[in-house]
This record gives C-alpha cells, structure tokens and sequence, in this order.
C-alpha cells in the first residue's frame, strides 16, 4: 500500500492512523485512462453517491442536527457531451428513520423525487456534486436505526443519443447515531505558493455529535516538499523508513481536551510550513478521531487535504545508448531516465508511475533480456504475446521521483544483422496519454525528453 492513492477515500473508522497512512485523502476522483491515440467510442453514465452517512440524534433531546448529502452524475468519454441528465431519487426507505429536504433543483412527489442536471461532467475533468439533498433523523428515530436511498439516472448524448446509469446499482445507507462526530473545518487550498514561502494551514476541529469527545488524537502527514512544520509538544514526529513510500513527515497529536457536543478545538499557536527549494505539488493531509477508543459517528467530516502548489519546475530527461557487436553478440543496452529538479515529482493521488521510459528497438536487433519494470508492447502500444522480442518496451518509474533521481533500464540485445548506423527511439512519456497530447507541464525543457539507441 502507498501512502496516498486513488479511489474513494478510505473511511476513519478505528485504527484510523493505518487507514490514513494507506491513503485516504485523494483529491476528487481519478480519470480513465485511455490512450489517447485511441479514444474509445463508448460511454457509460454513472452516478457518485454518499458513502453511508450517520445522523445524529439531538442533544438532550433537541431536534436533531441535519446533514448534507451530495450526489454527482458524470460519464466516462470527453468525446462525448452528455446533457440534461434526471436523477431519480427514492427515499421510501428512510420512512420513520430520517427526514429529507429537496433542494430547487428536484421535483418531488411522494417519496421520490426527480432533479434535473443541466450539463453532466466527464470524471475528472470538472466534476462537482450536482444535487444536495438536507437530511436528519425522524422524530423518534432510535440509534441503530437504517434507511436506504436509491437512484437511477438518464441523460442525452453519448455514441447512441441516450445514456442510462447501471440500474440497480447505487444506494446510500443511512444510519441513525449517538456518540461523537469530530468535524474539521474546510479551508481553501494554497495556490501560487513559491520555494521558502511560509503558509499557515488552518486547523479547528468542532464535535458535532451528540455526546462529549474524551480527547482526540490528529494525524498529520506532510510530504516532502514541506519542511519546519510547527512542533508541539503533544505530537510525535517520525518519518516512514520504507523507501517504497515517497518521504515525508508525519505526526501523531494527542490532545486531551475534552469536547462537548458543539464545542471547538483550536491549536494554542498557527500551524505553518514552508515550501522547500524542491517543493512543487505538496499536501497536508490530516485526520482526528476521538479519544478513548469511541468511535466516530460520522467519519467522513474528521479528515481534510490540504493541496499546496509551488511555482516550480522539474526537469525531466532520457538519455539512450550507443553499442556495437557482431552478427549473434549481445550486448547490453541502457535507457536512463534523470530527474534535473529543482523539484521532484510524486503522483500522490493516483499512485501513477510519474513517467513511462519507451524504448523502439532499432533494426537487426532483438531484446532478449528485458529489465524489471519494463513491459513488452508492439509497435503502436498493444499486447505482445512475449516478454523477448517486442518491438517497443515501457518501464515504468516509480509514483514518485527525488529531485536528483537517477534510473537506469539495462536492456540485454542480441545483434541479429548488422546495419550500421542503426537506431532505435528512447522517450519518456506521462503514464496514461502519447507524448505530445499530455505533456509533462512543469517540464522546462522537452527537447531532453527524447534520445537514440544507436548499434554499430
């Protein structure tokens, strides 16, 4: 596991310090990867809906506090416009254990409303919750107590004019609670932040639950481009020993104060970092959960990414080889890949290799030992039945690159016929999209992104 990756944020739930390490904080959601020389000619709409919220009960028998669920459509293709979508929502399920408030957008009638969407997102390119449904416990509604809400949805566009959402397939489960439900305060990512600024990085944590918060514990995870981040005595701070994950900092705080239900925690001095010479797309991610062993009622409100961008740059570049041998020699090929910095690179969301290394191998000769990480395709990129003797080869470079790092793919060719003069292509490319069409945008320099093996 890596300690930041992609799909639906993991859930605090206990244990909330293995869960966050293994990477719960992903910001928003993960686009397909098709390449983009061959875009494919369907589409699928889908619908995102709320990962099973809890409701809390009132405090000392007040109303009940209400929540706020959003829902999303979106589709898969960009080649595509898919509009005036109709999410139908049924909330029959909920009788007697929540009561929900229809926003503008939805016509209800009944237990079942439909809401109209005007222009439905491709995943990953501008998407946003659409429909925000208000909800609560029902008067009388008893801890424990589960609803359900189901959705269905179509749209116009797509390869056949119409789209339908996969019936049968989307729910949220609601749930009535009691306990704790530590919340943090949204903040707004950093942007435009430059190498030695110092940023200050809100953190105020409230109990919206129904019974006091014993204490509470924060873990925090800075990466690696974040450096001087405050101490406090109530935190540990250690950095991960395993050179699997990309380096950072992380700290585990206990706090001891207790937090009522409405009460709020504010750290006793602003928590601030400072961009590194090497910073560039950073973040702090943080997370909190009750103290002695309770449990957090509602799990999806007690963790925040912080994205932090710095103005810099990273210089990626390939370098190929130059061997010579007779007819039936092998001989050894090396494709290296260097980062130039300043900055380094790490795909901390989508756990992607930060690059794919490709080599075409030149006329008259034959890969017959292929390094690690490295993948037999054929010429335009499709399967190769075996790992010797492709045409082409990816290699793959980590999900995260030092601002220094080396990398070399050390080919074993065997020399079939000798053409002098011969070449092959080496190039470096993003790991999803042809050079060219997704450029490497904090690149300086993409004349150093392309090079030659050269035998005899």
């Amino acid at each position: 596991m890596r300690l930041f990756s992609a799909g639906r944020p993991v859930r605090l739930r206990s244990g909330a310090a293995a869960a966050l390490a293994a990477g719960l904080l992903t910001a928003g959601l993960a686009a397909p990867a098709f390449a983009a020389d061959d875009p494919p000619q369907t589409d699928q709409l889908w619908i995102n809906p709320p990962y099973e919220p809890a409701l809390p009960l009132g405090i000392d028998g007040g109303q009940p506090q209400s929540r706020t669920l959003g829902i999303g459509v979106y589709h898969d293709n960009d080649n595509f416009t898919v509009t005036d979508a109709r999410l139908s929502v049924d909330i029959s399920g909920l009788t007697g254990i929540a009561e929900v408030t229809w926003p503008d957008n939805c016509a209800p009638s009944g237990t079942r409303a439909v809401c109209d969407i005007p222009v439905v997102p491709v995943i990953g390119r501008d998407y946003k919750e659409q429909v925000f449904l208000t909800v609560r416990a029902a008067d009388g509604a008893t801890a424990g107590a589960r609803g359900r809400i189901t959705y269905e949805a179509t749209a116009t566009g797509g390869p056949d004019g119409t789209l339908t959402a996969p019936r049968d397939s989307f729910d949220t489960t609601v749930t009535v609670a009691s306990g704790p439900d530590l919340a943090i305060a949204p903040a707004a990512d950093i942007e435009g932040g430059r190498p030695g600024d110092e940023r200050t990085i809100p953190f105020k944590v409230t109990n919206n639950g129904d019974m006091s918060a014993d204490g509470f514990t924060a873990h925090l995870y800075a990466t690696y481009g974040l450096t001087d981040l405050t101490r406090y005595d109530e935190c540990v701070y250690t950095a991960p020993e395993d050179d699997d994950y990309a380096p950072l900092t992380r700290a585990v705080c206990t706090f001891d104060q207790v937090l009522a239900p409405g009460d709020s925690f504010e750290l006793p001095e602003p928590m601030t970092v400072r961009l590194a010479p090497h910073a560039l797309n950073e973040r702090l991610d943080i997370g909190v959960e009750p103290g002695g062993g309770v449990e957090d009622i509602d799990t999806q409100n007690d963790y925040r990414t912080f994205q932090i961008a710095a103005e810099n740059t990273a210089d990626f570049s390939v370098t190929g080889d130059t061997v010579s041998g007779a007819a039936g020699e092998t001989v050894t090929a090396e494709v290296t890949f260097k980062n130039n910095g300043p900055a380094w690179l790490g795909n901390l969301g989508s756990g992607d290799p930060v690059a794919v290394a490709r080599l075409i191998v030149p006329e008259g000769a034959t890969v017959t030992g292929v390094p690690d990480g490295c993948s037999a395709r054929t010429l335009d990129g499709g399967y190769h039945p075996r790992q010797t003797g492709a045409p082409r080869y990816d290699c793959d470079l980590p999900y995260w690159v030092l601002e220094d790092t080396r990398r070399t793919f050390a080919f074993s060719v065997r020399v079939d016929t000798v053409v002098p003069g011969a070449t092959g292509a080496v190039s470096i490319h993003p790991a999803y999209g042809e050079f060219g069409q997704y450029p490497f945008t904090f690149d300086p320099d993409l004349t150093n992104n392309t090079a030659v093996l050269a035998v005899n």
